[in-house]
């Protein structure tokens, strides 16, 4: 494995254990909280080289896509004043964009890795369901969350998961060697929708694909219940120490039925068959990353900002985020590449192809 350079930086979400080092998980309830041990994956970036500069911010307990926290401040995007960094991994984002790290480690449940890097201009991958450990990591809902690496291109995050997953082994591919499936362009803004018709139109063999968009509403309750089962001994006991919006998501959550729950599990099972038949033959997936740019502060929705991310957890499928060129006020589009688990690799490479003939 290639070691990365001497005193490289890496920015660790929040959400991490850090031994010694104060670690709230974004929370008020945990404002004091200094683990004795260290997430593996941190342990692992840092015996492979890097340096660990910092706890990077994040939307509270993982749960939001604004990384505007009540107890911690909102995370600024340094590309533009008053537009979010996104979230949940917004701190990581940002701190790559700004130059305080050249690495960061973030956590990925509905799109929280890729968000962030869409919003503030740079690369986030989230890799296959279990691939890199994600003990010590505070969980939000276990069945969808993932760790992965952040950073301003993608070889960088390549070397990353070569700490990450041991056995890890890159590869090299031209974009003539792939067939891509393009998906989804119309649910993006205009210049979003043109930036990543440019990105796509890099790969000389591509074709359209009927693919559906999963509904929140229909597979939300899955994800929900998990959520608040992962806060249990916390909520609704220490209800007033919560941020008001994941406060109200946790409120809602005890509203599910079984039956909701059982029908969103169902879905999710039936996509895991119905996605890799819609993608036969194909072998990649590309599609906007958000179907729209950062948004002011106070405007980010959760059901726009993840339409186009979730389902890349709902399936536990690798997915790149790749900014691809300006778009509406002149903030970044992003492109979003994917693959069946186990091609980890081969994202990571059609990625770094697709980031040289972009620039």
């Amino acid at each position: 494995m290639e070691s990365p350079p001497p005193g490289t930086r890496l920015a660790v979400k929040d959400l991490f254990d850090t031994a010694g080092l104060r670690t709230t998980y974004g929370s008020a309830i945990f404002a004091d909280h200094v683990p004795a041990r260290t997430a593996e994956s941190v342990l692992l970036l840092e015996a492979a080289g890097y340096a660990n500069v910092g706890k990077a911010n994040l939307h509270e307990f993982a749960y939001g896509v604004t990384s505007e926290n009540p107890h911690y401040g909102s995370v600024p995007n340094p590309l533009a004043e008053g537009r979010s960094a996104g979230g949940s991994s917004g701190g990581s984002a940002a701190a790559l964009a700004a130059g305080l790290a050249d690495a960061a480690l973030g956590s990925d449940s509905a799109g929280s890795i890729r968000i962030p890097a869409a919003c503030c201009g740079v690369v986030g991958f989230k890799p296959s369901f279990g691939l890199v450990p994600i003990d010590g990591c505070f969980p939000l809902a276990p069945s969808f969350d993932h760790a992965g690496p952040m950073a301003r291109d993608v070889s960088e995050c390549a070397r990353m998961m070569e700490a990450l997953v041991p056995d890890f082994e890159p590869v090299n591919v031209d974009l003539d060697d792939l067939l891509v499936g393009v998906a989804w362009l119309d649910e993006a803004d205009p210049l979003v929708r043109a930036r990543v018709q440019e990105a796509a139109a890099k790969f000389p063999n591509r074709q359209e694909l009927a693919l559906g968009v999963p509904d929140r509403e229909q597979w939300g309750a899955a994800f929900r219940r998990e959520a608040l089962e992962s806060h249990a001994g916390l909520f609704p006991e220490r209800a007033e120490d919560y941020g008001d919006d994941v406060r109200n998501s946790l409120e809602g959550a005890m509203e599910l039925t079984e039956g909701e729950v059982e029908a969103a599990r169902r879905l999710r099972e039936r996509l895991r068959d119905e996605v890799p038949e819609a993608l036969a033959g194909v072998d990649l997936l590309l599609t906007p990353t958000l179907p729209c740019v950062a948004p002011k502060y106070g405007e980010g929705n959760r059901m726009v900002l993840t339409r186009l991310t979730a389902l890349l957890n709902l399936i536990g499928w690798p997915a790149l985020a790749l900014p691809c060129g300006p778009a509406e006020d002149g903030l970044p589009a992003s492109v979003q590449l994917a693959a069946p688990p186990d091609e980890d690799a081969l994202v990571l490479a059609a990625g770094s192809a697709l980031e040289r003939a972009l620039t």
